[in-house]
Formats: C-alpha cells, sequence, structure tokens
C-alpha cells in the first residue's frame, strides 16, 4: 500500500522518489524504475551471461530480490547503482550455479593467455557463431571498400586484397611507388574512419532492448509481485 506521505508516482519522478514509493508498496513507481533501467541493467547481465533467455530470467529475478529489499535501501547509493549490483550477483550467482568458471568483476585486469592448445569444438575461429561474424565483417568491409575514392580503391584492392608489393602495384598502375604508398595509407586512414563510424553507430544499437522485452519483463515482474501479495493474504 502507498504511503499517504509520499506523492503520486510520475515519470518525472526522480529515482529516490521512486525508491521511496517502491519501498512502501507502490508497484506504479517500481514499473517507473524498471521501465527507467532496464536498457542498463538488461545490457550488464547480458554482457555476463550471454544469452538473452538467460539475461531476461536473470533480470526478473533481481527485480524481484529489489522489490522485496527496497528496505534495506540507503538513500546515499545511486539507485542505478544498486540495481546494478543487484543483477550483477544475480547474473554472476547463476554463471557459479551451473559450475562456470567466474572471474571477479573487481579482480585485476592482467588475465593469462589462453592455452595454445585448443580442441575442434573449442576452436573460436571454427566455429559457427564466428564464421558468422567474419561473414558480416566481411559484407561490412567490402561495402566500405566500395565507397573509397577510385583511385585510392584500386591501390587498397591490390596492396591489401591481392597482396601485391609496392613495387608490383606500381608496375600494374604505371605510377610511381611513392603515390603507391600515399593513396595506400590514405586508403587504410579512410576505411579506419568510416569503420570507426560504423562501430560506433552499432555499439548504440548492441543487444537492442526493444520495447517488446521492457514489456515483457516488467508485466511478468509485476504479475510475481501481485501472487507474492495474494500469498501473503491468504
Amino acid at each position: 500500500m502507498q504511503s499517504a506521505n509520499l506523492p503520486s508516482p510520475t515519470p518525472a519522478a526522480s529515482d529516490p522518489e521512486l525508491a521511496a514509493l517502491s519501498a512502501g508498496g507502490d508497484a506504479a513507481a517500481f514499473e517507473i524504475l524498471m521501465r527507467r533501467h532496464n536498457r542498463l541493467l538488461f545490457r550488464t547481465a547480458r554482457s555476463i551471461l550471454k544469452n538473452d533467455e538467460d539475461t531476461e530470467d536473470a533480470l526478473q529475478e533481481a527485480y524481484l530480490h529489489a522489490w522485496r529489499s527496497f528496505a534495506a535501501f540507503r538513500a546515499e547509493a545511486k539507485v542505478s547503482t544498486w540495481l546494478v549490483r543487484i543483477v550483477v550477483n544475480e547474473a554472476l550467482g547463476r554463471l557459479r550455479r551451473r559450475g562456470a568458471q567466474v572471474i571477479p568483476l573487481r579482480a585485476a585486469d592482467g588475465f593469462d593467455e589462453p592455452p595454445e592448445e585448443q580442441g575442434p569444438e573449442d576452436d573460436a575461429d571454427r566455429g559457427p557463431e564466428r564464421m558468422v561474424m567474419q561473414g558480416e565483417l566481411r559484407v561490412l568491409m567490402e561495402k566500405r571498400i566500395d565507397t573509397l575514392p577510385d583511385v585510392f580503391r584500386t591501390v587498397f584492392m591490390l596492396r591489401a586484397v591481392e597482396e601485391l608489393s609496392v613495387e608490383e602495384t606500381a608496375a600494374a598502375l604505371q605510377i610511381p611507388e611513392a603515390t603507391v604508398r600515399t593513396r595506400f595509407f590514405r586508403a587504410r586512414s579512410i576505411l579506419r574512419e568510416g569503420l570507426s563510424r560504423d562501430i560506433d553507430f552499432a555499439i548504440g544499437d548492441a543487444f537492442a532492448f526493444a520495447g517488446g522485452r521492457c514489456d515483457r519483463i516488467v508485466a511478468s515482474v509485476l504479475a510475481r509481485i501481485s501472487e507474492d501479495r495474494e500469498s501473503s493474504r491468504s
């Protein structure tokens, strides 16, 4: 039940206000919080679990844990930070329960080199997912190469794709070797700039959190909250 001295929740309410309302049992306030932080928390869990279905399950459990723990929330912490910690703990806990090796997120950045010998099943470069990714990158690269100015594109094709030497390229195009070097350098610079922009745009859409997924997670959590309430009354 919503506390009498707290305002009704609105999308413009601050996180601390919504947290206070949620602590008082206001599911509408909690829904606003979930929708506000769904993408952040989904991507956080997804970075650990690397599977959309497992991530949705973990996120729902994390939300339920948060709903039941709001009384312990301390205002000195950001609500988003508190929620991230909960979803990280839930995701890592799932990995541990599977028996997976879990590297603490606070661990140092130095990691051991992977073993040089791998079995056919463990060779990431030969796996189907890797092959699909390489195919997508190839298509992206081909499109970018097609956008190069003609004089740069031909040099790049001969030097990088066909792997001709500077001398061979210069002879084939009947241009000085210095020109081959200059155009090849410029072509690579143009490609890097273009691919960098492509990657920047792609990062913004990585693990897209579409409205359907957001609605599904929120509805599932609210339904379970309602079940908890019904159970407590019986």
